[in-house]
């Protein structure tokens, strides 16, 4: 039996070595077509029996609804004898319907046609029970419809709740025939698509045939030409005696090869030339550059690239780049390189996307563009973000493909701020969505339920929601803030009397400390020249600093505002903001003036913007400084940062002795 089957397929594998590349494809081509149509009439035989099923589920749901308002008072009447009359007038009424099913609460079949009971019960009587779908819910009224098959067709059966004034009565079970009509014509459809699909193949197995008897001679010889001419033997000729397409072709092919012989010998040292060029060109990109053959094979290499990958003690020239390229890249462009060298477009779902793990993401940005994390150099090599682009390198007169150039860009710094600028707006949409929600809840209830709500209970809702909205506002004003410190727009500085702000400071919040019983401080050197720095935005840090002080000190607690000349340093001011309050971990100090970091959450105090330190910090950037802070937990904390003196002599008038104590 084996050795019948190696013989058959040699005869098969030799008869189809018979036949042309033309017929060969236009084989291919019909079976494409043929397999199309087929499967499209397939389909659209399907697509009407899909229909046909769903129609039959419609019919059988809303004749079985019909049939629930008329049956319910018959069997919660217990007048099976009507009932029966009624169901048999009805079957016999229609085609459309093969049976109907009568069963109690406990699924016990009391009536059917064709089905009925035994009208003799003895001791051999098998009880009929019926079992509905899983999702059938005797509290419902609604039907539910299942199909199963016969050899006639499928049957839709649909089981109806049958209810009475609420009351739940059993099951009736109403069997729909499928549509003949339907049935017929799908069957009829399928098969003049099978006759027309083999009638197709006879048509062309006989082409194929008589193509093959006439023409293979001419067509091996010139094929067996091609494969030396692309061997490099330029001196391949045939000589054949055919005229008409085929001894034109032969012709053709006979000139190519002359023509490719004369240009082989003629254009080397040009050739030559050119490579010493682009060498030259690819060493001055300032990007990174890598020149492929289409066997992947490295031709150039610039210096960048070498030391983005780490190649510079390599020889990697004449080498296959996939063995020398970090995993993380070889992962993402192995498929691309090998499609663009075929001609292919490259796929552009084949790169994976990590937007949540920068360390081991990478993106496909276009169908030949990726951006990718290399974390796996040498440990000496700090991880960095490129972005690759493939580009294949064609033939201007041909069009065939040539070569890849691959493009590597350093893109470590760009990565970093987009994905800032992220979580920057994650944090911001996260802290807008809760004070939002919170006004949209209270004033929704008061359009909804505003009679039914008291005065007092009116006026409490609309201050929470006058609190959410101030706390919107502190919030939106806080990130126009940082957005415009952080933006490249420069602050002129200025000679600043720091009396000024620190009094104005005090005013802002006396109020609130003695509310909350807390004293409120501050000491002044008498000899305290002016500083250099913005007015407004050394108002803002004080502001920001005291009232952060007050959220975290409690009753009885102190807050001292202190400014004076370092003895070591004459020309520096140091400012210190000093408060009793509770303190602030170790673990939180080193994240304290990240945006949206709260200590509150920890705490469970008045909540926050989170971004006031981070201001803070940005403003004291802004005058060359640094903001620092010394904190240990229930003792107290102290925010300081120094400011410089302006180079010019100060007028004694603005300069006073301050020592007041304000409770």
């Amino acid at each position: 039996m084996l050795t019948l089957i190696t013989k058959l397929r040699d005869i098969i594998s030799r008869w189809w070595s018979e036949f042309t590349l033309q017929t060969k494809l236009m084989a291919a081509g019909t079976l494409a077509v043929s397999l199309l149509m087929s499967g499209f009439t397939f389909w659209a035989v399907n697509s009407i029996q899909q229909d046909a099923k769903l129609n039959d589920t419609r019919f059988g749901s809303d004749l079985g609804l019909l049939l629930e308002a008329n049956v319910s008072p018959l069997v919660a009447s217990g007048s099976v004898n009507d009932l029966a009359e009624f169901t048999r007038r009805f079957y016999n009424s229609t085609e459309s319907v093969r049976y109907l099913i009568y069963a109690n609460v406990d699924g016990d079949i009391f009536y059917g046609i064709p089905y009925s009971e035994a009208e003799i019960q003895n001791s051999l009587t098998i009880a009929r029970r019926i079992t509905p779908p899983d999702d059938y819910a005797p509290d419902s009224y609604r039907p539910i419809s299942k199909q199963h098959a016969t050899p006639n067709g499928e049957v839709t059966d649909v089981f109806v709740p049958l209810h009475q004034n609420d009351k739940y009565l059993g099951v009736m079970v109403v069997g729909i025939n499928p549509n003949a009509t339907v049935v017929a014509s799908s069957n009829l459809t399928r098969d003049v698509t099978l006759a027309v699909f083999v009638f197709i193949w006879v048509m062309v197995i006989l082409g194929g045939v008589f193509n093959a008897l006439t023409i293979t001679r001419p067509i091996k010889e010139l094929l067996d030409g091609v494969k030396n001419i692309a061997t490099g033997n330029f001196q391949q000729r045939i000589d054949l005696p055919f005229g008409g397409e085929l001894g034109e072709l032969i012709l053709n092919f006979n000139e190519m090869a002359e023509r490719l012989e004369s240009y082989q010998e003629q254009n080397i040292d040009e050739l030559t030339s050119e490579k010493a060029k682009l060498e030259t060109l690819v060493a001055t990109i300032a990007d990174g550059a890598v020149l492929l053959d289409t066997d992947l094979k490295v031709i150039l290499v610039n210096p960048t690239a070498k030391k983005i990958f780490n190649w510079d003690e390599q020889a990697i020239a004449g080498e296959t780049v996939l063995y020398h390229l970090p995993a993380s890249v070889t992962t993402q462009i192995t498929k691309p390189l090998f499609q663009i060298a075929a001609g292919e477009n490259p796929d552009s779902d084949f790169a994976i996307e990590h937007h949540s793990i920068p360390s081991e993401g990478s993106e496909n940005i276009r169908g030949n563009e990726f951006k990718i994390n290399l974390n796996d150099l040498d440990e000496s090599i700090e991880p960095k973000t490129v972005r690759i682009l493939l580009t294949e390198v064609t033939d201007n007169t041909k069009g065939s493909v040539r070569g890849i150039a691959m493009t590597v860009q350093d893109i470590t710094k760009e990565a970093e701020l987009n994905k800032a600028k992220s979580q920057f707006i994650s944090n911001v949409s996260h802290e807008l969505r809760t004070p939002l929600f919170n006004i949209k809840s209270f004033i929704e209830t008061l359009h909804e339920y505003g009679e039914d709500l008291s005065e007092t209970e009116k006026q409490e809702f609309l201050a929470t929601a006058n609190h959410e909205t101030d706390r919107l506002t502190r919030l939106v004003n806080d990130v126009l803030d940082l957005s415009r410190l952080e933006s490249s727009r420069v602050y002129n500085l200025e000679a600043v009397d720091l009396v000024q702000p620190i009094e104005q400071t005090l005013r802002t919040y006396q109020l609130n400390a003695r509310d909350q019983g807390i004293e409120l401080a501050y000491c002044i050197d008498p000899e305290l020249p002016q500083v250099l720095g913005h007015y407004d935005l050394l108002l803002q840090v004080l502001t920001n600093l005291v009232g952060n002080s007050l959220k975290f000190t409690k009753d009885g607690g102190k807050i001292v505002i202190q400014a004076y000349t370092l003895p070591s340093v004459d020309d520096t001011v140091r400012i210190e903001i000093a408060d009793t309050g509770i303190g602030i971990d170790p673990e939180d100090q080193e994240a304290i003036f990240d945006r949206f970091f709260r200590v509150e959450n920890r705490v469970h105090t008045l909540e926050g913007t989170g971004l006031g330190l981070s201001i803070v910090q940005n403003i004291i950037e802004k005058h060359n400084s640094r903001i620092n802070l010394i904190s240990e937990v229930g003792i107290g904390t102290t925010f300081w940062f120094e400011l410089s003196t302006p180079q010019v002599a100060l007028p004694e008038s603005q300069t006073q002795a301050m020592d007041l104590t304000l409770s």
